[in-house]
């Protein structure tokens, strides 16, 4: 071999151990770079005509195996998801706290009980009335607080949502520009690691946000997608569009995440497409997690009012008020109130002596007045005042009934038949209309409403209901607007069962015996959801719209523990607690003593509110049916712990998987210390061998020049 050929094969050796050398040393710096992969020099022997002419590098590549990178993509975003979840529902299970905790929600309720005991025990002692109003108050105070925290959290998830959607936009954008380095970088042959290990980094990054899949090029560049196959980054570039609503109030209408095609101009949905990642966690959080806490939390709340109004409403306070004042119930003076049974309106002396009587009994065509009727509400109200003579004055204005006794030293008191209790939807007259609440309420917290599909619907006209049918996958179907239509109630229903302009091919409205609105989905569409997005409807004089009446749709149904209040007038004087019983039938006669100071069968029966049998609706997951409000509460904490359990185990388990991946992907990606010792030993000696090859040559060219 001629001398230039010995140096040809030395330089290209010398060359080789260099890089070698460099591409080892670059491993070791970056041993704990997030995202790096190590790299190996590839290289060839060069021959011609059977003579070896050194070595010639082809590459640097970087090790990485895709199936594991997308297998470890895949985990990382199980894991943020359920690390969005498990912290969000630890933090207000915490809030929540246990049921034998004195300062959490259930251990107030029972301390509510335990005043409302020692009250009843002896009803002539004040302070005990005063702390026993107080104690409810705090309850309730506490139920509205942790309804804010939902609301709070739910606010802070679609902000989170928000944020998530600006940084996957970063992200899609700087990948873009490194697609076009690591295309440039290709077309000339260079060295394109730097650029991947990047892309690898971010990757990393994005798939914590959302589940994503990618397809590298030939040509270098990545093209990602999403799970199912939109493609976020290929040719062009598709930035996502999310707007953060500002709010966590129930029954807000959230909206989609969306992207513009750039191709078109068309918008598409991304929503359904992210099935995965922390954005798909505080998607579950804001819409089905917290929204489920609050429905359950309101349910609990509204239960315990009314299990409590029940029992003071078939009571008597002594000496009795002047005036009951209703709650604002949504109905109107036309309405026809179906039901059965009995109660008795008393007029009474302070000091416990009959003055007058009349017996309301409700029918299935509305109430009568000492055997007068069957009557509508404004009909009865007009009966009342005829029956009392001008003694008391009965008046129904903007859906609240106010009895007042016109008379200086005469009040009012109720109490039900006791052979047959008048019946409107599972409560009595007095708690319907509710004249002797011990718990008020801004809004409706019951939905029976008593009325008929015949009665009047009495909406504003122009007035228009709103829903959105959403697929169990997010996606939005269908927007539909229903306007105010006919004269009753049925007209009302059957605007909203159209199957062409209402809702009818989803499912069907129907009110039942009890005057609730209820909805059944059609088949093929149980998993649909069929949501109240807005309503500009009202009732009458009420103040009230139609979904706020009849509980349709979150707003309705979950604000319910945040309008819960013990009247200051009940607060600031015990003795409007009712703590007594109306002694009266249908034998007792003016100068009777009816109520009397002491009795404590009113104070009896509100303790016993907490062990008495109740009917609670289906809520946040819990199936409806009877339970006393002890056993709702274990059940309500037992859902939420069951909740926050569940979890903590899911993203004990993503992160399990998560681990196994990164370790699967590690052992082929990651460096190794003691290898890259041994390569920079072997290219340390491959140069060394080049060196002295070429030192050589410098020998024996010395050689032949001195002969020379």
């Amino acid at each position: 071999m001629a001398l230039n050929g010995v140096l040809g094969n030395a330089l290209s050796g010398l060359q080789a151990a260099q890089l070698g050398m460099r591409t080892t040393s670059n491993n070791v710096a970056n041993v704990n770079t997030p995202g790096y992969a190590r790299t190996e020099v590839q290289q060839t022997a060069r021959n011609s005509a059977g003579q070896g002419m050194g070595v010639e590098v082809t590459g640097v590549v970087r090790i990485a195996d895709k199936y594991l990178q997308a297998a470890s993509m895949r985990a990382a975003s199980d894991a943020s998801a359920a690390e969005a979840v498990n912290a969000v529902l630890d933090r207000l299970q915490a809030q929540f706290g246990s049921t034998d905790d004195a300062g959490a929600l259930f251990g107030r309720l029972n301390q509510a009980f335990t005043s409302l005991g020692s009250a009843a025990a002896d009803s002539a002692e004040r302070v005990s009335r005063l702390s026993a109003a107080s104690d409810l108050q705090s309850f309730f105070d506490e139920a509205a607080r942790l309804s804010a925290e939902v609301r709070a959290m739910r606010d802070e998830a679609d902000a989170r949502v928000a944020a998530g959607v600006t940084r996957v936009n970063e992200i899609l954008s700087e990948l873009q520009e490194l697609n076009g380095q690591a295309q440039s970088l290709d077309a000339a042959s260079s060295d394109t690691t730097g650029a991947a290990n990047r892309q690898a980094e971010l990757l990393d990054e994005l798939s914590s946000y959302i589940d994503v899949r990618t397809e590298k090029q030939p040509d270098g560049r990545l093209f990602v997608s999403t799970a199912n196959g939109v493609g976020l980054l290929d040719n062009s570039l598709l930035q996502l569009q999310y707007t953060a609503a500002g709010t966590g109030a129930y029954g807000v209408d959230y909206g989609q995440i969306t992207a513009e095609v750039s191709a078109s101009g068309a918008t598409i949905d991304i929503t359904p497409s992210i099935k995965s990642g922390e954005i798909r966690g505080f998607m579950d959080l804001r819409d089905v997690e917290l929204p489920a806490i609050a429905d359950g939390l309101a349910e609990f709340a509204a239960g315990a009012a009314d299990a409590l109004n029940a029992a003071h409403n078939d009571s008597a306070a002594y000496p009795p008020p002047a005036t009951l004042e209703g709650r604002s119930t949504g109905l109107i003076a036309s309405d026809v109130v179906s039901g059965t049974g009995s109660s008795r309106l008393a007029l009474v002396q302070s000091t416990g002596e009959l003055v007058a009587a009349v017996d309301l009994e409700a029918t299935a065509a509305g109430f009568t007045v000492n055997g007068t009727g069957p009557l509508s509400i404004g009909a009865t109200v007009t009966q009342i005042n005829a029956a009392f003579g001008g003694a008391v004055t009965a008046s129904f204005a903007e859906g609240r009934l106010t009895l007042t006794a016109n008379t200086a030293g005469q009040g009012l008191a109720m109490v039900q038949d006791a052979a047959d209790p008048m019946d409107i939807g599972g409560r009595g007259f007095s708690h319907f209309f509710g004249l002797n609440d011990l718990v008020d309420s801004a809004r409706p917290a019951f939905f029976e409403t008593g009325v008929t599909s015949a009665s009047s619907h009495g909406l504003n006209a122009g007035g228009l209901l709103g829903f959105k049918v959403v697929t169990p996958d997010g996606r939005r179907i269908q927007e539909i607007d229903v306007p105010v239509t006919g004269a009753t109630i049925a007209d009302q229903l059957a605007a909203l069962n159209d199957v062409t302009t209402g809702l009818g091919r989803f499912g069907t409205f129907s009110l039942d015996g009890e005057g609730k609105i209820s909805f059944a989905p059609a088949a093929g569409y149980a998993s649909h959801e069929v949501e109240v997005i807005r309503d500009s409807t009202q009732r009458g004089d009420t103040g009230l719209s139609f979904t706020q009446i009849f509980g349709l749709g979150d707003a309705a149904r979950m604000t319910r523990s945040e309008g819960l209040d013990v009247p200051d007038a009940l607060r600031a004087n015990p003795e409007r607690l009712s703590f007594a019983k109306l002694d009266i039938n249908g034998a007792s006669v003016a100068g009777d003593l009816v109520l009397s100071e002491g009795d404590n069968r009113g104070g009896q029966a509100l303790f016993s509110a907490l062990d008495a049998k109740r009917g609670f609706a289906s809520a946040g997951g819990m199936a409806g049916g009877e339970a006393t409000l002890g056993e709702y509460a274990a059940r309500l904490a037992g859902n939420i712990g069951s909740r926050a359990a569940r979890a903590e185990r899911a993203e004990a388990a993503a992160f399990s998987v998560k681990s196994a991946a990164d370790l699967k992907r590690s052992d082929v990606e990651g460096v190794n210390m003691d290898e890259e010792l041994a390569n920079m030993t072997l290219y340390q000696q491959a140069y060394n061998a080049s060196a002295r090859l070429i030192q050589a040559a410098k020998e024996m060219t010395d050689t032949l020049m001195s002969i020379v």
